[in-house]
Order: structure tokens, then C-alpha cells, then sequence
């Protein structure tokens, strides 16, 4: 067995520092170019809560599978959206204040009555959830807005 110098043992332990530097660097970049497969949502529709308790005006995040939904009473009517930002999937939130959806990480929102960017890096819209009132409460599903 051949004995390692010094010399090689630091190169050796700076291509390793590189490749996880790399790595590191990597994985934004992959995030932002395969988003979380929103196929990963539940089948049944998921209950949001009874009607009035979701004034016009007021927003509510409920968990739905894998990911998060938000689901917006507006003027035009209830709207239901992945609150997964389209940019770094980071996790959008109603501000009732600008009456707008933001996504914290990096000053994007979205349009409340479409999920359409307004501004900020977001590069698409929301995805739009089904939405539907049943005997007085709010269901959200998978599909398209309704």
C-alpha cells in the first residue's frame, strides 16, 4: 500500500469540499426547474371548514396532501389555489391588508381572483384547486378551479 503525501491529501480533500459546494449550489437550481408534482393530492375532496367561518375578505391555508392548499373568499366568490409559490415552492400565504397572495421568500404575488402573477420572480400562475359548498361547508379537491 502506497503511503498518501500531504500534498495529495489536500487535493483529494478539496475536490471533495468542491463537489459538495457544488452540490449545494445545485439543488435551488434543480428546485426551480422540476416543481413539486402536485399529482401528489388527495383523491377525496378535503373539508376546509363550515362556510361561515370564512368571511368575505379572509383567507385559510388547510393541509391537502403533501402540499398545502389556500382557499380565499373573495368578493367574486370562494377560490382555491396550491400555496405552493411557482418560483421556489416556498409557501404562499393571504394578505388581507393588499387583499393579495405573497409568497415571503422573494416578494411574489399573485392575483386572488385567477392566482395570475402580479409581481415578482414567480414565472406562472398558482395552481388552481376545485372548490365547492356542500351542506354548509367548504370542500376543496384536486382539478380544475371551479
Amino acid at each position: 500500500m502506497s503511503k498518501i503525501t500531504r500534498r495529495d491529501f489536500l487535493k483529494m480533500t478539496n475536490k471533495v469540499l468542491g463537489a459538495i459546494g457544488l452540490t449545494a449550489l445545485a439543488v435551488p437550481v434543480l428546485a426551480f426547474f422540476f416543481p413539486p408534482n402536485l399529482e401528489e393530492t388527495p383523491s377525496d375532496p378535503v373539508l376546509v371548514a363550515p362556510e361561515n367561518d370564512l368571511p368575505v375578505g379572509e383567507g385559510k391555508t388547510v393541509a391537502f396532501g403533501r402540499y398545502p392548499a389556500l382557499v380565499i373568499n373573495t368578493k367574486e366568490g370562494l377560490k382555491a389555489y396550491s400555496a405552493v409559490c411557482t418560483h421556489f415552492a416556498c409557501l404562499c400565504t393571504w394578505n388581507a391588508e393588499i387583499e393579495q397572495i405573497a409568497c415571503p421568500c422573494h416578494e411574489g404575488f399573485f392575483n386572488p381572483l385567477d392566482g395570475a402573477v402580479i409581481s415578482g420572480p414567480p414565472p406562472t400562475p398558482l395552481t388552481a384547486l376545485h372548490i365547492e359548498v356542500l351542506d354548509g361547508n367548504i370542500y376543496v379537491s384536486a382539478g380544475d378551479e371551479s
